[in-house]
Formats: C-alpha cells, sequence, structure tokens
C-alpha cells in the first residue's frame, strides 16, 4: 500500500482522487493549502506527494521549494501550465515527475508506480571515477582532486550521466530524457545553460574545456583530461 499525501485545493479533484486512488488500494492524505502539505509531509512522512500548483495559500512552486528543503519524498507536481519552460523549471526545482490538468486518475496512478521505481532502494551503485573527478551517487557528493564540488540536484544528476558514459558523446536528447525526463527534446537551452554551471564549478570553460567537451550539433562528453589524445 502506498501512502500518498494530495495537496489540491479543487474539492472535486481532491475528493475525486482521493476515492480513486483509495479505491485502488492506496492509503491518502488529502489537504487543500500549502501550509498544511508541509506539515503533512513532516509528520505523516508520505511515499509520494502528489502536489497541486495552484495552491490558495502559496504559490505550488515555493511548496516544492520547502518541500525539498525538509525531504527527499518523490513529488509529482499537477500544473496546467503546459509551457515547457515553465515545466522545466518546476523539474529543476526538484520535482520528480508532473501532470498536465485535466488528468484522469489512471495517469497519476501510473506517474505514482514510476516514480515510485525510480526512488526504490537497489543495489548500492558504486562511485564513478574519471580522471581526478570522483562521483558517489549514494551520497549524493561529488569531488575533484580531493575537493569537494557543491552541485544543485540537477547539476549532480547530469554529471553523473555523463560520468556514467565517460568517453562517449551523450546527446543533448539522451540527457533531457535521463537528467529531466524530457524525452521528446526542444529544449536544448536547458542542458547547454547546466552545463555552463557545471563547467563554473569544475574550473573550466567551453573554449578551454578539460573534463567536459562539446560535439557540435551532437551533444556533449566527459572525459579525464590525461585520456585526451
Amino acid at each position: 500500500m502506498v501512502h500518498v499525501l494530495l495537496v489540491e485545493d479543487d474539492d472535486a479533484i481532491r475528493h475525486g482522487l482521493t476515492r480513486a486512488l483509495g479505491e485502488g488500494g492506496d492509503s491518502v492524505t488529502a489537504v487543500r493549502t500549502g501550509a498544511e502539505g508541509i506539515s503533512a509531509a513532516v509528520d505523516q512522512r508520505p511515499d509520494v506527494v502528489v502536489l497541486d500548483l495552484g495552491l490558495p495559500d502559496l504559490d505550488g512552486a515555493d511548496v516544492l521549494t520547502m518541500l525539498r528543503a525538509v525531504s527527499e519524498v518523490p513529488v509529482i507536481v499537477a500544473t496546467a501550465r503546459d509551457d515547457e519552460r515553465d515545466v522545466v523549471r518546476l523539474l529543476d526545482a526538484g520535482a520528480d515527475d508532473y501532470v498536465i490538468k485535466p488528468y484522469s486518475a489512471a495517469q497519476v496512478r501510473a506517474r505514482i508506480r514510476a516514480v515510485l521505481r525510480r526512488s526504490a532502494p537497489g543495489t548500492p551503485e558504486t562511485a564513478v571515477v574519471v580522471g581526478g573527478l570522483r562521483i558517489d551517487p549514494a551520497s549524493r557528493s561529488a569531488s575533484l582532486d580531493g575537493a569537494d564540488v557543491h552541485l544543485t540536484r540537477k547539476e549532480f544528476d547530469l554529471l553523473l550521466v555523463l560520468a556514467r558514459h565517460a568517453g562517449s558523446v551523450v546527446t543533448r536528447r539522451s540527457l533531457l530524457a535521463e537528467v529531466w525526463q524530457l524525452p521528446w527534446g526542444g529544449a536544448d537551452r536547458t542542458v547547454d545553460v547546466h552545463l555552463s554551471w557545471l563547467r563554473r564549478k569544475l574550473g573550466e570553460t567551453a573554449a578551454v574545456p578539460r573534463y567536459l567537451h562539446s560535439v557540435r550539433g551532437v551533444g556533449v562528453k566527459l572525459v579525464a583530461p590525461d585520456d585526451l589524445p
């Protein structure tokens, strides 16, 4: 049984989704405000949160930021904002997935199963080492030549994906799918911006790369400086 925290101010949607998820065997805590949602997430420790963005007291994006400050619980945002930039912003802010309104209970259940599969503990993954760069998935930490590199959630995810494919070119579409869960592409600028931030923290630039090498029109590859021809 999955414990779902539903934060939704629309009475019809809240009651309908609560009933549908309950009939599917899930336990649902349903609240209508962002403040109640944050309190319930801390006190009840749900397995997953379904968070509406249009709340009466707080913007849902702000609630997401607050949740991320106190919990790693998977969060599915429910939004009527189908603009790609808004979706990317929410995923960057810590959302694990999203649904666009209007949505069906079946779709929400599928999204819940998907995020829980991704977040389920498995065999501990060993650290990935590329030259002087060390990325530890278990502790979500990174270091370069022994010094800690402080990364945001998406910067870490991006670096880890590239490190897992060290020496190979990873396309921007693949990065969007693996890091941002945006399989359709079309947001290359998002990748470029995060690569720029990542390069800065690794002490390099696109013009003078050490680890992150762009391949024009294709993607980017991570390679240790000593492995360059």
